[in-house]
């Protein structure tokens, strides 16, 4: 490819959807088929969801730099994203099945959370990383509102086992902080990323537009 551009090593649908939504020409780098992925998100017990979604972030960082030179690609910067859902100190994922995630709605229903979401941007030994903090206030839900959402199949894979973008946005009372963080990219963090790796010569002709 002619044209500078980034990795995108994520499989959310949604962060490719908001890197085409401010213009950044992309192309994905997926994990191998033997690439043990979802290893990485192991948390480690005591540890802050802060602490643990950048930790995470990074080491997904650190795979798709390796998983780049092993497939001889055309050098350019990458980007890894995590998010994840805390209700105090406590780490809400992705639901490993459909008792997990009713366990998480029914937790969630009536109080505050946060929504943590850390983007890394890193080629060579050039690394950039950002934090984005979310307050999100859902609504009571009762137990026929949650097997509902379930049954449509949006909780799947989701941390808190919601889409803020899906069907779950009707239990969402009030929110404060980054809407695109909350989905799984925030954009203003990452254009910032992106702006400051552009000044160092990592990617000249890609343009995002700052106030």
């Amino acid at each position: 490819m002619s044209k500078p551009f980034i990795y995108l090593a994520s499989q959310s649908p949604r962060r490719a959807e908001l890197l085409r939504q401010i213009g950044v020409p992309f192309e994905l780098l997926l994990p191998d088929p033997h690439e043990d992925a979802e290893s990485l998100e192991a948390q480690v017990p005591g540890e802050s969801p802060s602490a643990y979604v950048q930790r995470v972030t990074l080491l997904k960082l650190q795979a798709a730099l390796k998983r780049r030179a092993r497939l001889k690609l055309a050098p350019a910067p990458i980007l890894c994203a995590d998010t994840t859902v805390a209700l105090g100190r406590r780490i809400f994922g992705k639901p490993l099945d459909e008792a997990d995630a009713t366990a998480m709605l029914g937790e969630l229903s009536g109080r505050e959370h946060r929504v943590l979401t850390a983007v890394a941007i890193g080629q060579g030994t050039r690394l950039h990383a950002a934090l984005s903090a979310s307050r999100v206030q859902f609504l009571a839900l009762s137990d026929h509102a949650i097997r509902a959402y379930l049954a449509s199949g949006e909780s799947q894979g989701k941390a808190g086992a919601y889409a803020v973008q899906g069907l779950a946005a009707s239990f969402i009372a009030r929110i404060s902080g980054s809407y695109s963080g909350i989905m799984g990219l925030p954009l203003h963090e990452t254009a910032h990323l992106l702006s400051n790796f552009a000044s160092l010569g990592g990617m000249p002709a890609v343009k995002v537009l700052r106030p």
